[in-house]
């Protein structure tokens, strides 16, 4: 009988459990109706009421059921972004990329989902400013808004997210110049890039107290001296790319993090000598000074030797292995 009844209670166990599972990843009603209104503005197709089943395009709590992560791409649908987005009362993750027909502005509504890490919206025909209310996303960790049309100045609130750590704004139609608040970024080992646009200006002198792991600059019209911004051994950068600018500046006396693997200045007006310590860079592994205005001695040792000629082409007057002539 005691076998009987320790049988019993494991069986009734097992049942209460696979019955709870089942309810708790079921959809909520509330969520179903949103993804309703999502496909019905896509003109898609939903049928039933448990979206947690769309496993391509979203993932659930496991606790709760509640949707935390959605995902639109690869669509071809010619509208704007769907506005009942917004009614995800728990989103964690939103990813809209490749849909190159979807238009219009970054709805404001979006401006709720503050429960928010992730946040890319990539690869469309988004339009206007980037949307000063970003800042109230504390949560965010990324930010990707590239390979739209976004135009106008990056706003200077973005340097209020607390947890950033990375910001994707390139191949955009940006303007003017990077904003004085980037300097005061607390997220640590923030990577920005912002290749691919029309900024303009000098780098900030705030620039100098932020310490990003990465930067890319690549293809912009930015002037003037951007060494503050990395003219520190002990600044943790990885990758500085600066390529295909106007920077005007005296390379001389220049100091490189120390951990340093990519540095581009390749396609600027940069003079005076390479500093000879760059060769004590250890994990130095792209170098690339090309087309600029350089004339010295090209140092020798440590990884720059593993460099070709291509890093050091159309200078004025650099001289030494890799290069043909000699010093």
């Amino acid at each position: 009988m005691p076998r009987l009844i320790l049988v019993f209670l494991l069986f009734t166990f097992s049942l209460s459990f696979i019955l709870t599972s089942a309810f708790r990843w079921q959809c909520p009603a509330e969520d179903a109706q949103v993804v309703a209104e999502i496909f019905a503005a896509l003109n898609w197709t939903y049928t039933g009421t448990d979206c947690c089943h769309l496993f391509n395009r979203i993932q659930c709590n496991p606790n709760t059921s509640s949707v935390m992560s959605f995902t639109l791409s690869r669509d071809q649908f010619n509208g704007p972004i769907p506005t009942a987005i917004a009614k995800f009362a728990n989103l964690q993750s939103l990813s809209i990329h490749k849909m190159p027909n979807l238009h219009g502005a970054i709805p404001p509504s979006f401006a709720s989902l503050t429960k928010l890490t992730y946040l890319r919206i990539s690869g469309t025909k988004v339009s206007g400013p980037i949307p000063t209310w970003l800042n109230r996303l504390l949560n965010l960790e990324s930010l990707d808004l590239s390979f739209n049309q976004l135009s106008g100045s990056i706003p200077p609130t973005l340097a209020d997210l607390p947890n950033l750590t990375s910001l994707h704004l390139d191949r955009n139609m940006l303007t003017g110049p990077l904003p004085e608040s980037f300097g005061q970024f607390r997220g640590a080992n923030l990577q920005i890039f912002l290749s691919h646009n029309s900024l303009s200006g000098a780098i900030p002198k705030s620039l100098a107290q932020a310490d990003f792991a990465s930067i890319d600059l690549d293809r912009n019209q930015l002037v003037g001296d951007p060494s503050p911004l990395f003219n520190n051994r002990s600044k943790s950068m990885n990758n500085i790319i600066l390529s295909r600018n106007l920077f005007d500046f005296d390379l001389t006396d220049v100091v490189f993090p120390f951990g340093l693997w990519i540095l581009d200045f390749s396609h600027n007006m940069i003079y005076g000598r390479i500093p000879a310590e760059i060769v004590a860079l250890p994990n130095l592994q792209q170098f690339n000074v090309s087309y600029n205005r350089l004339c010295s001695e090209i140092p020798q040792g440590g990884n720059m030797q593993k460099l070709d000629s291509s890093s050091y082409m159309h200078n004025r007057c650099l001289c030494g292995p890799p290069l043909s002539p000699k010093c």
